[in-house]
């Protein structure tokens, strides 16, 4: 029996064949979204050079749903994520991503509990109206000085019944982040 607490380990051989190490078989990149969908984390080397690939074939599987309409990423995340690799963002959006799917891997039992009884059930998961202020609020903050990103400009109309952020709930934010990059920056 496989111990499925640690990852499963896919070799890729110089002919690109990726070969699972627990079944002794070759697998598709079909077979790996597969394994992870089914909850199993996967690291996948290079046999030759030991070089981990996983980061390199995870990113092509989500391009490939995606190409085939299967569209998760709006664009404007997608956008959000290509400017965060120019700017000073860069060494926070992965905290912020990983914070982020946290809170929804967190509240997903919930979410799904919740999913035949509630018109919205996005807004019955634990903490979202949180999650979601917080997140406009660290969007604003610090998208806001960036060229091309529309969080300056006058609230749309429909944005109307989300009061905007005080202050003080910026500037707090803001030393909170500087703290962060001080930390960071240490590392």
């Amino acid at each position: 029996m496989a111990d499925t607490t640690k990852p499963l380990l896919i070799k890729r051989y110089a002919s690109r064949r990726l070969y699972n190490t627990e079944t002794s078989d070759y697998v598709t990149l079909e077979d790996i979204a597969g394994f992870i969908r089914a909850g199993r984390e996967v690291q996948i080397v290079d046999l030759k050079s030991g070089d981990d690939l996983t980061r390199q074939y995870l990113l092509q599987i989500v391009a490939e749903h995606e190409s085939k309409g299967e569209n998760v990423l709006p664009i404007g995340v997608l956008t959000d994520l290509v400017r965060s690799y120019t700017t000073e963002m860069q060494s926070v959006v992965p905290q912020f991503l990983a914070a982020s799917f946290e809170m929804l891997r967190d509240g997903q039992s919930k979410m799904l509990e919740n999913l035949t009884t509630i018109p919205n059930p996005m807004a019955a998961m634990p903490g979202f109206e949180a999650m979601r202020q917080q997140q406009e609020v660290f969007m604003k903050a610090f998208m806001g000085g960036l060229p091309g990103w529309g969080g300056t400009g006058p609230a749309k109309e429909d944005d109307a019944s989300t009061p905007a952020p005080d202050a003080d709930e910026l500037a707090q934010i803001r030393r909170q982040l500087a703290e962060l990059q001080k930390k960071l920056s240490k590392l």
